[in-house]
């Protein structure tokens, strides 16, 4: 969907991003991660010309964007901004609806789709009527993603988009995120400096540093398999958290009893991380076991805390060793 080649861009003799590669499959999240002045913002701003490059060339679904004008490029893909960047003199509803109106959308469209989308975020249809400063935090963020998502397009880019919330509610916010099938079939792009936020949201992991790509990879690739010590240095401080959020069930899924304690209540997906996994035990210290079930096989496990814990810690001998 989205192809990156040989890209550069300098501002006097500072060289913001330094020819860097890359594709986004159709379907994918690539997240953009690194500290501040990495190039991952400028990276993202160039993928719909708000920055033009120096030299290389953007392809989206087989197209240079140079070719067009970037406002019409723009109107093609969903951009999350983050500080949101509502119009504060606008409703709600006049914000969402700006996209569509710059397409000559019906209103009667605008309006359907408007109220599917703040359903589906939980927002009130009373919202629609107010203006940005009328809402908390996290409900202007979700108008930013709903705005974002109002035409339906097939790539969206994200700029730290829950970067300003508070842990709460961009824990809350991330999980939607997750959840929501307006995401699961979006090609995005996103940036973060969150380094937890890239390891549970991410597809695939761009690590940046100094305007290049130091390592592209899946989330348990930059954790055991990373390309040099930089990886390994940026990852360090988190790494045991990173691990529990990123290995599922599933990972585990050969080395857990094939049977264990016969009684317990309901079943979970093997496709939980061990950290969900974890907080399920957490949640109710009396449940000796949960069961767990393999969604593709119907393959079901009743494991205990301490089966978990044990297959968790021979996962990681194999993969450090391996």
């Amino acid at each position: 969907m989205i192809t990156v080649s040989g890209v550069s861009k300098s501002y006097g003799n500072t060289k913001a991003v330094s020819d860097i590669t890359f594709t986004v499959l159709e379907g994918e999240n690539l997240v953009l991660l690194g500290t501040s002045g990495c190039g991952k913002t400028t990276t993202l701003k160039m993928i719909n010309r708000l920055i033009e490059p120096d030299s290389g060339s953007i392809i989206l679904d087989g197209v240079d964007i140079s070719k067009g004008k970037p406002e019409e490029l723009r109107r093609k893909i969903g951009y999350v901004m983050q500080n949101v960047g509502l119009f504060p003199h606008f409703t709600i509803a006049e914000n969402i609806a700006v996209v569509p109106r710059l397409l000559h959308w019906a209103a009667k469209k605008t309006t359907q789709r408007t109220v599917e989308l703040i359903a589906k975020f939980q927002l009130p249809e009373s919202s629609l009527h107010q203006f940005p400063h009328e809402l908390s935090g996290g409900q202007q963020q979700r108008v930013g993603l709903i705005r974002a998502l109002i035409t339906d397009p097939a790539i969206l880019l994200m700029d730290e988009p829950f970067g300003a919330l508070d842990n709460v509610t961009r824990s809350g916010i991330q999980s939607e995120f997750k959840a929501l099938e307006e995401f699961k079939r979006k090609t995005i792009v996103m940036v973060t400096h969150d380094v937890q936020e890239a390891f549970e949201l991410a597809d695939r992991i761009c690590l940046m540093d100094q305007g290049k790509i130091v390592q592209i990879g899946r989330p348990k690739e930059l954790l055991f398999r990373p390309a040099n010590d930089f990886v390994t240095k940026f990852l360090e401080n988190q790494r045991l958290v990173l691990e529990f959020k990123t290995i599922t069930v599933k990972d585990l899924w050969a080395l857990l009893p094939d049977s264990s304690i016969q009684s317990s209540p309901g079943h979970f997906s093997n496709a939980f991380s061990i950290w969900s996994a974890m907080e399920l035990f957490s949640s109710d210290k009396t449940v000796e076991a949960h069961t767990f079930i393999d969604l593709n096989t119907q393959v079901s496990k009743r494991i205990a805390l301490s089966e978990l814990t044990s297959a968790f810690g021979s996962y990681q001998n194999l993969e450090i060793h391996d």
